[in-house]
């Protein structure tokens, strides 16, 4: 899959506006594992994202993704 420019700043500005919502990621781990867990989007930066998750203890943990970490649907997101 080729990753266009203008499809990442397609995803940027969607994750732009919800910056501060709650959010329902799942995570492709590879090996048909798959992570799902709950957080809100902390920051959006030029090649990257970031969203904050509690771990099994309840302790905030930040997560980074760049934007073709969506296209690839290597993470997806779903608002909550």
């Amino acid at each position: 899959m080729i990753v266009k420019q203008e499809d990442i700043r397609r995803v940027r500005a969607s994750v732009l506006q919800q910056l501060g919502n709650k959010v329902l990621i799942q995570l492709d781990r590879g090996r048909n594992r798959v992570d799902v867990q709950e957080g809100v989007i902390k920051g959006a930066y030029p090649c990257v994202f970031t969203i904050q998750v509690n771990d099994e203890n309840e302790n905030p943990q930040v997560l980074s993704f760049s934007y073709a970490d969506v296209l690839t649907r290597d993470v997806r997101m779903k608002l909550c």
